[in-house]
């Protein structure tokens, strides 16, 4: 087995891992299920990759997933530290100063109280029966009370989170709670750690999971790059790349569209812009693939969608399916021929997916993800249909113009046919290959990774398919008009692709943030360079992230190299 670790530091990022540890749930649920699509049976995906088998100390035997997740003091909600629902009093309880001789007040906070969908996981867990189709009228009226209370009520992640975590794998960061409003930018973060010597403690337990691994495949990293999570992320991965040399990191860096608000005055402008480029210099340089993830707006993203931008419950939804999808090639099980045919075809780990993309065409690590959630039907009248559904999910990037040099991984996944069945594994391969021959520049390389398993669509799923989307995710033709969104109990499955590109697409978004260290950061009387000064960066830091970031540019610039030479 070849296991993933999994790490999530900041807030939107564990909004993301939310769902998609909530997909993961549902699959499971799905598989052992006999009243389920039998696709999810076959789906060849093999859970023990991001899941790790244990029991409790009374003996009962738990599969959680191996993760870390990262958040600020006070985030978790109703949800204890200890990855179990309820009081989470006695996880907050320090321990007792014994330097201390005089009298001693303590303020405990109220816990926050569950919301209706916890509080009905609960009653399934001490009455299975009703999560076992009885009582189908009463769970009916249940389901749509839950599904309103989440579409308006959902504060913290864990509000819809219905997987149970491993005591290990919940952090909350003491000292980035307090004025959390101002923990907006690189800056406000970097002495955290350190001031409150938490890294180790991280540290700790990220060697839990990967030391009981046989054979750790890479470790998947989920940051909230927006704010102050950018740094403890930056310092983490340091302390990764030096620990496990040899074990790769793909790195997605998240952000709900509200974090791309304006900015009021000259001063906020700078401070973005340096953030957004100290940010992007330091994470890159402690991974081997790095994804941006987040437009500034969602809710134009797609007709069949209606997403809510000032919601991240809807955000990183879009985001989770993203990267559940771009990750399936990792879990797809090694098995024969005739069954590989079958099911699933081209699995993918995430060592050669890093080897593929960033070693190959440009040999550039930053890569764009584009999406097409739900992927249509394959129909005879036109086989570039997953293609052109594809939209990027990567800020600030160029589509004009083709790249010869373009790397490429694809993976489809649950696609139906023309008559509303899952389509087979060779017709997915035809009618993919039948489009690249349709496109006046191909890429250098691109691979492609197909399964018969769907998208699964989890109760806590937002409300954000349009009425002309199906029970199985078929784009109808014959709907009728309306404005009601769709959600889980509407839509059980949906079928997607994603892609994974490295190409010249991405050169803006790496140029933006060269040009504002170099012009705010680095030039003669720089307007942002008391800013980096007081972040902590000395002149010969600074000079060093901007060698990095235009180094990063050479591979779409190979005159760059020839200047440096001849120099």
């Amino acid at each position: 087995m070849r296991e993933v670790v999994t790490v999530q530091v900041g807030g939107f990022a564990n909004f993301v891992g939310a769902h998609f540890w909530n997909f993961q749930d549902e699959l499971l649920g799905l598989a052992d299920d006999p009243g389920a699509d039998p696709v999810f049976r076959t789906a060849a995906l093999d859970m023990d990759v991001l899941y790790r088998a244990g029991e409790t100390h009374q003996g009962v035997a738990t599969y959680c997933p191996r993760l870390v997740s990262v958040g600020s003091r006070g985030s978790l909600g109703s949800l204890s530290s200890t990855g179990t629902l309820g009081s989470s009093i006695a996880a907050a309880s320090q321990p007792d100063v014994v330097t201390w001789s005089g009298n001693v007040t303590k303020s405990v906070t109220k816990p926050h109280e569950r919301n209706l969908f916890l509080q009905s996981l609960t009653e399934e867990e001490q009455n299975p029966s009703t999560s076992n189709g009885q009582n189908n009228s009463q769970k009916s009226v249940e389901d749509k009370d839950l599904v309103a209370s989440l579409e308006n009520g959902v504060k913290f992640w864990t509000d819809y989170s219905k997987v149970q975590y491993h005591p290990q794998s919940l952090y909350e960061l003491y000292g980035s709670w307090t004025d959390f409003d101002k923990f907006d930018n690189y800056g406000t973060a970097r002495e955290v750690i350190t001031e409150w010597s938490q890294l180790e403690e991280m540290n700790e337990r990220l060697r839990f999971f990967v030391e009981e691994c046989d054979h750790i495949q890479g470790i998947q990293f989920v940051v909230d790059d927006s704010g102050g999570f950018s740094s403890i992320a930056a310092q983490y991965l340091e302390t990764i790349a030096d620990d496990y040399t040899n074990t790769p990191v793909l790195l997605y860096c998240v952000r709900d569209p509200v974090s791309h608000g304006s900015r009021r005055n000259q001063r906020e402008s700078i401070i973005r812009s340096l953030h957004d480029a100290v940010s992007f210099a330091k994470l890159s340089s402690f991974c081997n693939l790095m994804v941006p993830v987040g437009l500034p707006s969602l809710s134009y993203l797609s007709p069949l969608l209606s997403i809510k931008d000032e919601k991240c419950f809807h955000s990183s939804a879009i985001c989770a399916a993203a990267i559940h999808s771009i990750t399936v090639p990792s879990r797809l099980q090694h098995v024969g021929p005739a069954s590989d045919l079958a099911h699933s075809s081209g699995n993918l780990d995430i060592g050669e997916l890093v080897h593929m993309i960033s070693d190959q065409g440009r040999q550039n690590l930053v890569t764009a993800l584009d999406l097409a959630m739900p992927a249509p039907s394959l129909t005879d009248k036109n086989v570039w249909n997953i293609q052109r559904s594809l939209r990027c999910l990567t800020p600030e990037i160029n589509d004009e113009d083709e790249d010869p040099y373009a790397v490429e991984s694809m993976v489809v996944h649950g696609v139906l046919d023309a008559g509303g069945h899952r389509a087979p594994i060779s017709q997915v391969k035809d009618s993919v290959v039948l489009s690249f021959e349709g496109r006046e520049t191909k890429p250098k390389f691109s691979h492609l990774s197909v399964s018969q398993c769907p998208l699964p669509i989890p109760l806590p799923f937002p409300s954000i398919f349009s009425s002309s989307i199906g029970q199985h995710g078929e784009i109808l033709s014959n709907h009728s008009e309306g404005t009601q969104r769709k959600g889980s109990l509407d839509v059980v499955s949906v079928p997607m692709a994603a892609r994974l590109r490295s190409s010249s697409a991405i050169l803006p978004f790496i140029e933006k943030r060269s040009t504002s260290l170099q012009k705010l950061g680095v030039a003669r009387g720089a307007l942002g360079s008391q800013v980096l000064r007081d972040w902590g960066f000395g002149k010969e830091e600074v000079e060093d992230m901007n060698e990095h970031l235009a180094k990063m540019l050479r591979p779409f610039y190979p005159e760059m190299d020839l200047t440096s030479d001849s120099d």
